[in-house]
């Protein structure tokens, strides 16, 4: 999604070093390649386990490609921020749950087809939806709700996930989303009446958020000067994320903008690249899943 529009906000170099902070199944990682030349790598990760099986076996014969199973939370500690031999010129972010964790049942991401209830993006670390649900409060559950779904039925669904779980624990997605149909009063247009919390539960297990501010930070502190920051969101909490972290590392902050001289540690250190970006009428024609995607750009200042 945004494919060309991403690749064309990361000014791509044909020997340069970049980072697909977020690998999925590849597309993005591939486009990058092909704009590249002999000398030019990529440094794909991505925390689902399976995501980079997938990339291992389709990329088996690219010498120019690095896949890790890791967080993007974690960039800092996987690209030397004083490499000068080879300094990183771009980062790429493309947040939220991909198309093949939605698809399969067995992940339980989905509300669509009934499959085990965990939603964990890595399957290896933290635990299942399920567990949270068996032990949280009829306040936490509610919170998280509204706080990550926006949900104004929060409290109705907090208090029926409790009262299901005293007649027999929540263990699948069918289940919750059957219990949410229930609570929920009114119907957004087009939208199944779990949507909201299913989000919220992804959004708080996977500390979705959290990982966002932690790798916006780090992909800033490895970029080299003249380096790209570009990232695709799909709702509106990530996009506020993103929009707050580039606009605010873009400004000098206002304590300090009347002094004379303004401290080097207090000047901007990314400059915004256009505005934001929306997928084109025949992309959203083509996967309706591209509606709501937006791209941010900003370049890493000297």
């Amino acid at each position: 999604m945004l494919a060309a529009e991403a690749l064309a906000g990361l000014a791509l170099e044909a020997g340069g070093f970049y980072v697909d902070a977020t690998f999925g199944r590849g597309g993005h990682t591939a486009l990058i390649l092909q704009a590249l030349g002999p000398e030019g790598r990529v440094l794909a990760i991505d925390r689902d386990p399976q995501a980079i099986a997938a990339g291992r076996r389709r990329f088996a014969d690219e010498m120019r490609l690095t896949l890790v199973h890791a967080s993007f939370a974690d960039l800092g500690a996987l690209v030397p921020a004083d490499a000068d031999d080879r300094p990183c010129r771009g980062v790429l972010f493309d947040l939220g749950v991909s198309s093949p964790q939605l698809d399969d049942s067995r992940r339980g991401f989905s509300f669509r087809s009934d499959g085990p209830l965990d939603m964990r993006m890595d399957p290896t670390r933290g635990e299942p939806v399920s567990a949270w649900l068996a032990r949280a409060s009829v306040d936490e559950i509610r919170q998280v709700i509204a706080t990550f779904g926006e949900e104004r039925f929060a409290r109705r669904v907090a208090q029926a996930i409790v009262a299901a779980r005293q007649e027999r624990p929540l263990a699948s997605t069918g289940e919750l989303a059957a219990l949410v149909a229930g609570s929920v009063r009114t119907r957004e247009p087009g939208k199944h009446p779990a949507t909201r919390t299913f989000q919220a539960l992804r959004m708080f297990i996977n500390d979705e958020l959290g990982q966002i501010d932690r790798g916006l930070s780090s992909a800033l502190a490895v970029l080299a000067p003249g380096g790209r920051l570009a990232a695709i969101s799909f709702h509106s909490l990530e996009d506020r994320a993103v929009k707050r972290f580039m606009q605010g590392h873009s400004q000098v902050d206002p304590a300090l903008k009347a002094l004379p001289v303004v401290p080097a540690a207090a000047r901007p250190r990314l400059r915004l690249i256009g505005r934001r970006i929306r997928p084109a009428d025949a992309e959203i024609a083509r996967n309706p899943r591209a509606r709501s995607a937006l791209l941010r750009v900003a370049e890493k200042l000297p």
